[in-house]
């Protein structure tokens, strides 16, 4: 069913279904108007033999070479009522078994009647009326095989542009329709039709969002590497100060926006695409352990203290992975809970699964659907930040293949799903 109602099928049908239509009508006009002729004719020769046999009837002659009959049984009602009331008529009967074309008239208050043989008229009518039904069925067969490759070619292109759609979506900013490079597009003596104004319009987008990102990508690393060495200066500076409030003021103003400056320059790393993960076999759930008590104690990937959080390891696995990444994975997600949810934070190991949980407010409508945007924490209710923390996630998580999951608990608090690829080297980007 689903393949009926694609658009290839669709345009197939409907072309086959007017050819049919058409078929049908011109079918009928032409049986009515060969029918009427061939009719007409049989029945004007019957009015001539009638015309006779009332002329030998009237003189007393005989007409041997003619069927003529006063009041033969065999006379339809109706020709016989016609003649009753003094006119003259003819009409398809039958007489003897056989078809044939009556004609009668009044003769002395009777019906003189005379008949051709009408069987071959008929044979001749069932003769045209079969061509022209192979005719039609095969003029449908032959529109519906052109409509179903003319079909086929727009579905064909349809489809290859929605797939490009998808994976512009999915983060290829590369991928390009390009159906003038098959031969199917507008070039030097083609024709632009609407598939192909759709395809260059999906492909200008594309390329107007790639230069706009592209744009961003080296708007921030530009952004964060100018700023790192007068941060590295101030620190260095804030760090002669006297003790007091004042200096402490100073530095924690400095060390958050030196941390937003590495956090910048992470993600352009991950933009460039040219991280690759150091890949090793590890056990999950003790990485997990470690890594959630080094993040807590203010150690490990985490540049942050997040708060302390219960690890819960249902079923343990092996797998491979690169053990800095996912620490840096588990800390942004700690630090994360930290700022905009609430205590109890757990994590959960099952198997190649990792689930971290807080009971806050959860994560907004827009995020879930979405995913996690640069400098947006969407819901004022989760507290403040810059938002790079899960972008900074996402990235480290695409370099070592991980599935993650977004999603609010029904009881309430964010839910962070790490699904871990399981039996196969996670794929280098």
């Amino acid at each position: 069913m689903r393949a009926l109602s694609s658009l290839r099928w669709k345009i197939a049908l409907t072309t086959t279904m007017v050819c049919c239509m058409v078929a049908a009508a011109l079918g009928i006009l032409v049986h009515n108007v060969v029918a009427r002729q061939m009719v007409g004719e049989v029945r004007k020769a019957a009015a001539t033999e009638l015309e006779h046999a009332l002329g030998h009837y009237e003189y007393g002659t005989a007409h041997g070479d003619v069927n003529a009959v006063l009041n033969p049984p065999d006379l339809p009602r109706r020709l016989r009522e016609l003649v009753a009331s003094g006119q003259t008529g003819s009409i398809v009967g039958v007489q003897g078994g056989k078809p044939v074309m009556w004609a009668a008239g009044p003769a002395d208050g009777q019906a003189l009647a005379v008949w051709l043989p009408f069987g071959s008229t008929r044979e001749r009518l069932r003769d045209i009326d079969t061509a022209i039904l192979a005719s039609a069925v095969l003029a449908a067969g032959l529109v519906a095989l052109a409509g179903l490759f003319l079909a086929d070619r727009i579905s064909r292109r349809l489809a290859a542009t929605a797939a490009v759609a998808r994976r512009i979506s999915a983060g290829d900013l590369d991928a390009r329709v390009n159906l003038g490079a098959e031969g199917d597009g507008p070039g030097p003596g083609r024709s632009r039709d609407e598939v192909q104004d759709v395809a260059h319009a999906l492909d200008s987008m594309a390329s107007s969002l790639q230069g706009r990102l592209e744009a961003e990508k080296r708007f921030t690393a530009d952004v964060a590497h100018e700023l790192r060495t007068p941060l590295t200066g101030s620190l260095a500076a804030a760090a002669l100060l006297p003790e007091g409030r004042p200096k402490e003021m100073i530095n924690n103003r400095l060390k958050a926006l030196h941390l937003l400056t590495e956090d910048l320059l992470e993600i352009s790393r991950l933009d460039s695409g040219v991280e690759r993960a150091d890949l090793a076999r590890v056990e999950l759930g003790r990485a997990v352990q470690r890594a959630v008590a080094a993040v807590a104690g203010g150690g490990g990937a985490a540049p942050e203290t997040a708060p302390a959080a219960s690890v819960r390891v249902v079923q343990d696995m092996t797998v491979v992975t690169d053990r800095r990444r996912l620490d840096r994975i588990l800390a942004n997600l700690l630090v994360n809970a930290g700022k905009h949810g609430r205590p109890p934070v757990e994590v959960t190991v099952e198997g190649p699964v990792v689930v971290v949980r807080d009971h806050g407010p959860g994560y907004p409508p827009e995020l879930i659907e979405r995913g996690p945007q640069r400098f947006r924490t969407g819901d004022p209710g989760r507290g403040r930040g810059h938002g790079l923390g899960l972008t900074i996630v996402m990235g480290q998580a695409a370099v070592l293949d991980i599935v993650v999951g977004f999603a609010n608990a029904p009881g309430g608090g964010a839910v962070t799903t790490l699904r871990l690829p399981v039996g196969r080297v996670p794929q280098e980007n």
